[in-house]
């Protein structure tokens, strides 16, 4: 079987409402569960993330 490739991208910052990772789009529980989901929950989940990253990109920063 092939191993599956993770989204992550090191950058691992989860703030805002959402809870996302602002690197890959997961939640913290999707990321701890990833290794071992079975292969369809991944691809729901990445299909998700494309959403999830588009959405990530159209909300302006915080400004301190």
């Amino acid at each position: 079987m092939k191993k599956r490739k993770s989204p992550c991208t090191d950058v691992c910052e989860f703030t805002g409402p959402s809870g996302w990772c602002l690197g890959c789009g997961r939640t913290r529980e999707e990321c701890a569960r990833w290794k071992k989901m079975k292969p369809y929950e991944a691809k729901i989940i990445d299909k998700e993330l494309i959403r999830r990253m588009s959405k990530i990109a159209q909300t302006p920063p915080k400004t301190p």
